[in-house]
């Protein structure tokens, strides 16, 4: 029985719609499966310490074991530390802590199941330049002591440049106080008034005595003689 070239024609509608359909669904599918370009690492300072980042952005979420390697000559020289980790198409991001030193080499491999086993492309230097460091606090010790105050020095037998306040505040000695003191009699008199002129006013006073005296005498004389006439 033949078939028809209606039917023929259906059946070769249905055949191109299925190809179509399996290319669609596996481009649909290498679209969402994981893969090494997703990832990316980096070497940086997380505030003093020195830390190697790892970024997937598989959008599938497919979960992959992250491992990173540090470097010498193409050769692994030391484990730094391995980690899970699901990506996403905003990115997902995970560190490892690393003190690596300056243009340190880094090797990082991805294992997500059957579709990923390789390393990152590019190997992971780190910058030239150290991270930061803090800077310590003195210690008690390290305090700066305030300078000490110079003592006077002692006293000697050489006379101070500055005169001292007592001596300074002397009156000066006034001059001819090395003379002698007068005598007691000298000094008396002088307290109570004596001065050169004193012999003649004694003088004076006896002379006046004497004629006063006389003058007594010659008045009683003559009245006496008065009464005997």
């Amino acid at each position: 029985m033949s078939i028809s070239r209606r039917t023929a024609r259906s059946v070769r509608i249905l055949g191109v719609a299925s190809a179509t359909a399996a290319l669609a669904l596996g481009a649909a599918g290498n679209a969402l499966a994981c893969n090494i370009s997703e990832f990316s690492a980096e070497a940086k300072c997380d505030g003093t310490k020195g830390i190697i980042s790892v970024t997937d952005v598989d959008a599938s979420g497919t979960s992959a074991v992250v491992s990173v390697f540090l470097e010498n000559n193409g050769a692994d020289v030391q484990k730094v530390g391995e980690q899970e980790v699901k990506g996403s198409r905003a990115g997902v991001t995970i560190t490892f802590a690393e003190d690596w030193k300056p243009n340190a080499v880094y090797r990082v491999h991805v294992k997500a199941g059957n579709q990923v086993d390789a390393d990152i492309k590019d190997n992971v230097t780190a910058p030239s330049t150290a991270c930061a460091t803090e800077s310590p606090s003195p210690s008690a010790s390290e305090t700066p002591k305030p300078s000490e105050t110079p003592s006077s020095p002692a006293s000697s037998g050489t006379p101070s440049e500055n005169p001292s306040e007592s001596e300074s505040s002397a009156a000066p000695a006034t001059p001819g106080d090395n003379a002698p003191s007068p005598a007691a009699g000298t000094s008396n008199l002088a307290e109570t008034g004596a001065n050169s002129n004193t012999p003649m006013i004694a003088g004076i006073a006896g002379a006046l005595v004497v004629v006063g005296g006389g003058a007594v005498f010659f008045g009683m004389r003559r009245r006496g003689a008065s009464k005997s006439s």
